[in-house]
């Protein structure tokens, strides 16, 4: 590794420890040449996905979109960024389990709402609203309805 302060590439490995996400490890390094410490981190390679978008265009996956979509949903809702957090990390879990390489974003939408579901009531709708383009108040209190109906069959 390439000492960042001076390029040396004479540096070592002082302490290794799993990071706080426990998806990769955190390492303290010192470098031989000016004796600098810096921090780095090692992850698992993932497979690189490809997301299909409704229009059949396909991108590179990005984290930040489905961050970006939850935390709309969340706006001034009781929930702490530990929890939106977990909830992403869910999310990518199930999504990079299927060792697939493309995914439509439909199927990626969904899994967000059966995750958010079980956060935040609000939240859910706020992200459904979006995800299933609602396109008048009847679709909105048609899933209203769902909603309110699995809560009671929960009970």
């Amino acid at each position: 590794m390439k000492c960042p302060f001076c390029s040396s590439e004479n540096t070592r490995v002082i302490d290794s420890r799993p990071a706080d996400d426990n998806n990769s490890i955190r390492r303290r390094r010192m470098c031989d040449e000016c004796g600098k410490r810096f921090t780095t981190y090692e992850k698992v390679e993932t497979i690189p996905l490809i997301v299909i978008k409704k229009d059949n265009n396909r991108e590179q996956y990005d984290r930040s979109k489905i961050e970006s979509g939850i935390l709309n949903a969340c706006h001034k809702r009781p929930i702490s960024a530990k929890q939106i957090t977990d909830l992403i990390d869910d999310v990518e879990t199930e999504i990079f389990a299927r060792e697939e390489k493309e995914i439509p974003s439909q199927e990626i939408g969904a899994i967000v709402m059966d995750k958010i579901k079980d956060l935040d009531d609000v939240a859910y709708v706020r992200f459904a609203s979006v995800y299933r383009e609602f396109k008048d108040v009847n679709t909105f209190m048609s899933e209203l309805e769902k909603m309110l109906n699995s809560r009671t069959s929960k009970k």
